[in-house]
């Protein structure tokens, strides 16, 4: 588990160029007893799915990372590096109940590692087209080994600002466009969403955010994202309130709407909640989906990313039981 570990977190798989490694893993990763699929999405990434009989569950996580890369460290029982816990840890310790799993008889699941969860879960989509007849999906992230009971949905908007340019000595002349932005930002913070009983408060944050202009030019375009994170309460109120805040100036268009996710949860485990994204919401053929990983999601996108080696044996061992739990119910 740990070997395969530290092979897969050589490569540089950020978003956009996981395909490299999804052929590694085919290549030199795949079991004699197991089928191999893959599958391609419509920009040419690539899917992995190791298949044991026809899959009643599927055990999941995602093979591309979040930038910059930063190659792996093992240092006692830490290993660190980008997607350490997010997502390639996630990936070793499943392919690990996998192994463990055939070794005992067991049959009728498979193990999918998908591409682009980081930037609009690209492959769960895909891979979603080709899933029949399965019953459960464990999606691993990085959930400090507890089974989530919720997470928060996602919901990224694009904005076009439109002005005016003109010498910035002058402004009277010209319509600001980022003075715009300022203003309309302002209103959406001042949008009033409900709390959620289970979820909590609905919060986003503003990236790609873009205006080339002169310093000495007052700018007429910018554009940014607002990446809304929803609840129960709030996911379909959204576009409606965000639309009814624009003008003829501005034009919106949403990116993805992933809606928040009620988790199944086996007895007899340490249960939270999450305020994160995941494949989870794409994999709508399938009715029961389990979110569980080693790892804290408040070390996943940092510098500092790392997992316990300790917590992915415990995760293994958490899997088989619930696996052997859900297949007897």
């Amino acid at each position: 588990m740990i070997d395969f570990l530290l092979d897969i977190m050589r490569f540089d798989s950020t978003s956009g160029r996981e395909s490299e490694l999804a052929k590694y893993i085919a290549e030199k990763y795949k079991p004699d007893d197991a089928e191999l699929e893959m599958h391609t999405t419509d920009s040419g990434r690539t899917n992995v799915f190791f298949k044991w009989g026809e899959p009643k569950i599927i055990f999941n996580s995602h093979t591309d990372t979040v930038p910059p890369y930063i190659p792996p460290v093992k240092e006692d029982d830490i290993i660190k590096g980008r997607g350490s816990c997010d997502a390639k840890g996630q990936l070793a310790y499943l392919f690990e109940v996998c192994k463990q799993l055939r070794k005992e008889g067991h049959n009728n699941f498979g193990m999918l590692m998908t591409c682009g969860e980081e930037d609009g879960s690209h492959g769960a989509v895909e891979a979603n087209k080709h899933i029949k007849n399965c019953d459960y999906i464990i999606v691993g992230e990085p959930t400090e080994n507890k089974l989530i009971k919720a997470s928060k949905g996602n919901f990224c908007i694009g904005f076009k600002i439109l002005g005016k340019n003109c010498h910035s000595g002058y402004p009277e002349l010209g319509d600001n466009a980022i003075d715009r932005m300022i203003d309309f930002v302002e209103k959406v913070r001042k949008l009033d969403f409900p709390a959620d009983d289970i979820l909590g408060e609905t919060n986003f944050n503003i990236g790609k955010l873009k205006s080339d202009n002169a310093h000495n030019v007052v700018p007429d375009l910018v554009t940014f994202k607002i990446f809304f994170r929803s609840t129960f309460a709030t996911h379909d109120l959204i576009s409606e309130r965000v639309r009814s805040l624009l003008d003829d100036n501005i034009e919106m268009n949403i990116y993805f709407d992933h809606v928040p996710v009620r988790f199944h949860t086996v007895k007899g485990f340490e249960t939270g909640t999450v305020a994160y994204g995941t494949d989870a919401p794409s994999f709508t053929n399938i009715p029961n989906r389990l979110l569980y990983g080693p790892g804290s999601i408040l070390d996943a996108h940092t510098e500092n990313e790392y997992v316990r080696i300790e917590d992915m044996h415990k995760a293994v061992e958490d899997v088989k039981k619930i696996f052997k739990i859900i297949t007897r119910s």
